[in-house]
């Protein structure tokens, strides 16, 4: 009976788990937005005019701007989330995303529109005469009823700034031109992180732009930033197993004044104040949450702090051969003799064969051609770059080179390579010291 008990109970726990991951994941991957922090005049001003647009059909304009990772998508989402919580405007509102990224000029961008909107067998074989015609029809066939009245529509402009580089800015000018007629009610919202858009814009594009801007900057403190730590982490009031939710948020309140996590916290926060960052490094934290470690814990964020933060060149060097580490470390040390300047094979080679004649203690003979075929894939991996103004008929055994790695970075490698030769140890120490 006691064994029944217990399996039970470790069933009931795997199913929390479970839960835990799937509501933190969708929290962390923003598939649950919520109010954000600290910029609540800002989405009260977004609200009140995506509003005006999509239950009172007034058509809008305005700029989104701030540097990347602030939190402008995040608004977006958040202002939208709630809007859709009305019925009329879950029932009429036509969104269409867009990304200067993606949509490179205005064809594939009316294209998009089209596929978006669902009109292309509307279309169909028509021919238009220009860009401009074949919006105004895609906007006319929405309309329903009566002429007077038509759904409005919510063009969402990612990376604004690299659509004022399409050819004439004409899908700008037209999108603001009907944003300003009276019949079909549409809202463009541009997302940027250039505060001189503006400057960007032709003069009849400008003139049509209602210039309203909403800023958002990276200004709130580290206080704030645990609050938004502990959100993040904190199971909702729904969670099913209630027992369990006031348990693992109890956790978490004590995480927050552990200083172990307030230091590492601390140290994300004046690395980088991206939120997604910082969801990164709670997935990282939150993988590490099983069955048999049902709860969070102040060394699972100090390993997914090590993880979120591991030097990406640091980490090819360990899948590095011996052959390619010698001729590293041989590298580093004519950057010590020549302070940083920049050098080539041949004294790469020539600094390699030193050490292999007079400090290896065991024997080694390597063809200058496999050493060759070593250099380059280096150079393939990019730790190594070419000096811009190289001639292109310059020997490859010539073509100076500069190594994109400082001693920290091959010291740390060497102490984490598996099954390091300790030649290698003692040459790198006596070359990088």
């Amino acid at each position: 009976m006691g064994k029944r008990k217990n399996k039970d109970s470790s069933s009931s726990l795997g199913e929390c788990i479970a839960k835990v991951h799937m509501t933190l994941r969708a929290r962390f991957c923003h598939h649950l937005p919520g109010k954000p922090f600290g910029v609540e005049a800002q989405y009260k001003n977004l609200m009140d005019l995506l509003k005006q647009t999509a239950v009172h059909g007034e058509s809008n304009s305005v700029l989104i701007v701030g540097p990347r990772g602030v939190g402008k998508t995040m608004l977006l989402k958040s202002v939208l989330h709630e809007l859709k919580e009305v019925k009329q405007v879950e029932e009429n509102l036509l969104q269409v995303h867009l990304n200067g990224l993606l949509q490179t000029d205005d064809k594939v961008a009316l294209k998009e529109i089209t596929r978006q909107l669902q009109l292309e067998n509307v279309v169909g074989d028509k021919v238009f005469g220009s860009f401009a015609e074949n919006l105004a029809f895609l906007l006319e066939a929405l309309k329903k009823g009566n002429r007077s009245s038509s759904r409005p529509v919510l063009f969402i402009l990612d990376e604004f700034d690299l659509f004022a580089h399409h050819k004439n800015q004409t899908l700008l000018y037209n999108l603001l031109d009907i944003a300003q007629a009276p019949q079909t009610p549409v809202a463009v919202v541009g997302l940027t992180c250039r505060l001189d858009v503006l400057e960007l814009l032709e003069k009849r594009v400008k003139s049509r732009f209602s210039h309203r801007q909403i800023h958002l900057l990276n200004a709130f403190n580290f206080g704030l930033y645990m609050e938004v730590f502990q959100q993040q982490l904190s199971l909702p009031e729904e969670f099913p197993d209630k027992r369990f939710a006031q348990e693992w948020n109890q956790n978490i309140e004590s995480l927050c004044k552990d200083q172990t996590v307030v230091d590492i916290l601390r140290k994300h926060f004046n690395f980088s104040k991206d939120f997604r960052s910082l969801n990164m490094l709670l997935m990282f934290a939150l993988s590490r949450v099983t069955v048999s470690k049902p709860r969070i814990q102040s060394m699972d964020l100090l390993a997914a702090s090590r993880l979120h933060t591991m030097d990406s060149k640091a980490n090819i060097l360990h899948g590095l051969s011996v052959m390619e580490l010698y001729l590293i470390i041989a590298m580093k040390h004519l950057n010590s003799i020549y302070e940083g300047q920049p050098f080539n094979f041949e004294m790469v080679y020539n600094e390699f064969q030193k050490f292999i004649q007079g400090k290896s203690n065991s024997m080694h003979y390597f063809e200058k051609p496999v050493v060759l075929k070593a250099f380059e894939h280096l150079h393939h991996l990019e730790l190594i770059k070419p000096m811009e103004g190289t001639s292109v008929r310059t020997q490859k055994e010539y073509q100076l080179v500069k190594l994109q790695l400082d001693s920290s970075q091959i010291m740390d490698a060497l102490h984490k390579y598996p099954q390091c030769p300790t030649d290698v140890h003692l040459w790198a120490s006596s070359s990088l010291e």
